[in-house]
């Protein structure tokens, strides 16, 4: 195919990835070598050069061993953004073994179901989150976790050390251990949990050799970052794929600093960006808005960012033309998926950044439109149709779930369920989604998720779930509510119901109690109808 694209590259963005495709393990070795005075992990506690940090991770990944993993088996990482979590995933993949990230926020059947589908036999968490861990173990097939211990006293209640063991345990010496026959095609490095049309969520296998590809595709394209240079902030969560890749990843593959932010305030950004000089940020519109709406943010010193990387959700083109003027960074907004280990598209950072646009597919990546209804017709420029994209970053599949690959791998080629088009110059727009996917805050909400937990409420009869516009958090869930007959159902009580049940961002900001639900000739509930029915939230 004709990749009219390349025209509008930076001069020095190659069309291609020439070099060969390494096991992720490669990163921190030549890290390790380049680089092994230089500042690895730094977090106000820790502060840890890259000799260190691969030494180090070489000896968790023993113990991992040690304690009876193997290759390929499955370790989830239920952390927040930590040091703990990066010396995690790292040591994960040195002992050859699958990350499964873990979102913190997850109530216990969320948690329940990610481990059992992913059958993961360990997981790694801390103190805080023991608690929903704890109930959890019978009912899943974990057999060890490693916690992460804030005091002693606390250890002594919750540390076994038969199944349940401190963090320190996979500090203790052993002669290391890196695994070196990893097949980077074929071995997974992470098994990444999103959700479908269904809302039931799927495991997305990236291998080494797609999160690999990725790196170095994002490291052409973000070309005024410089190997042993930068700093990287972790605002962004590290469970999710965006995060994992752009800000735990590609640092290491680059040489850089990571710094991570554990719980994120403006403030805290804000003066985190200040005092430790940081020089790229992977963010999301949520993030900047809430930056902006900061009175006193004209008194940070800002000017260390040189790069800042937007993605999750559109960004608007005032936000982003004032974050530039009070950063003198360069912004530049992209697209991907989970599928895609994530990143497929990019404005250039010197060429034409077209508002509104996700900019152009990243080198070694092919995207088109096709129609809608079969994805076999390639659509002119202009013309809207469903987005395609084939590329080395793509995933293997889903896991277990042969049927739902099918669906969405076709000869080579990803179909996303993004509708869009493409302009005359290559560059690619995003305008709808077939998916009901609410995308909050930057967090991936699927509405079914929500309905299956409110038809657990004994009095409902019907509940729909749809996004809506909100003025923060881009869209917010709204619930629609048809009470069981003769049932009166307290929108509090109903409320309660679903934190407890759920993530907080899942939690529906409104509930609206109706009689009865729009529908079609079918019976099929008519989302759209409610769509331009609401209010905004």
């Amino acid at each position: 195919m004709e990749k009219v694209w390349l025209k509008s590259y930076d001069q020095v963005v190659p069309p291609e990835i020439t070099r060969e495709l390494p096991p992720l393990t490669s990163f921190i070795e030549a890290a390790a070598h380049n680089y092994p005075e230089h500042t690895a992990i730094h977090d106000g506690k820790i502060s840890m050069r890259y000799r260190e940090f691969a030494a180090i991770t070489s000896k968790i990944a023993g113990n991992l061993r040690i304690h009876g993993i193997e290759k390929q088996e499955r370790i989830a990482i239920f952390l927040p953004n930590c040091s703990e979590t990066i010396l995690a995933f790292w040591s994960t993949i040195k002992a050859g073994a699958v990350g499964v990230m873990t979102n913190p926020l997850y109530m216990e059947s969320e948690l329940v179901h990610q481990f059992n589908d992913s059958g993961a036999r360990f997981v790694i968490a801390n103190e805080q989150l023991w608690a929903k861990l704890a109930p959890v173990f019978a009912n899943t097939r974990l057999e060890k976790a490693f916690i992460v211990m804030e005091t002693a006293e606390s250890a002594a209640t919750i540390i076994d050390n038969e199944r349940v063991f401190s963090w320190s345990a996979l500090l203790h010496e052993n002669s290391g251990y890196c695994c070196n026959n990893i097949k980077p095609t074929e071995d997974l490095a992470v098994l990444q949990y999103t959700g479908g049309t269904t809302g039931i969520s799927k495991g997305c296998m990236l291998t080494h050799a797609n999160l690999a590809a990725n790196v170095l595709q994002s490291e052409r394209m973000f070309h005024v970052l410089k190997p042993g240079q930068e700093k990287f902030v972790g605002v962004l969560p590290y469970f999710h794929i965006y995060g994992l890749t752009v800000t735990v990843i590609l640092p290491v593959a680059l040489g850089s600093t990571m710094i991570p932010l554990p719980r994120f305030t403006p403030k805290s950004l804000l003066n985190l960006v200040e005092t430790e000089k940081i020089t790229c940020m992977a963010s999301a519109p949520s993030i900047f808005n809430a930056c902006l709406s900061q009175k006193d943010i004209d008194s940070y010193n800002l000017s260390s960012l040189k790069l800042i990387i937007s993605g999750s959700a559109p960004l608007v083109v005032n936000q982003m033309e004032l974050f530039e003027q009070k950063t003198g960074a360069k912004i530049v907004e992209g697209y991907g998926l989970s599928e895609t280990s994530p990143v497929t598209h990019f404005n250039p950072i010197f060429g034409n950044r077209k508002p509104g646009s996700i900019g152009l597919p990243l080198p070694s990546t092919e995207a088109k439109i096709v129609d809608v209804e079969y994805g076999t017709r390639e659509m002119p420029d202009g013309e809207h149709g469903e987005i395609v994209i084939r590329g080395p970053q793509v995933m293997k599949g889903y896991y277990l779930q042969p049927g739902q690959t099918d669906l969405v791998l076709r000869d080579g080629w990803l179909y996303t369920g993004d509708i869009g088009y493409r302009d005359a110059e290559g560059y690619f727009y995003v305008t709808d989604r077939k998916k009901d996917l609410i995308i909050s805050g930057g967090y991936n909400i699927y509405p079914r998720e929500i309905e299956e937990i409110l038809f657990r409420y004994p009095k409902i009869k019907e509940a729909v779930v749809v996004g809506i516009k909100h003025p923060t958090r881009g869209e917010a869930p709204r619930a629609f509510v048809v009470p069981a007959d003769g049932a009166t159902i307290d929108r509090r009580d109903l409320i309660d119901f679903c934190r407890k049940n759920m993530a907080n961002y899942k939690v529906p900001r409104d509930i609206e109690f109706r009689d009865s639900l729009p529908k079609s000739a079918v019976g099929k509930v008519l989302r759209r109808m409610l769509r331009e029915s609401n209010r905004p939230a």
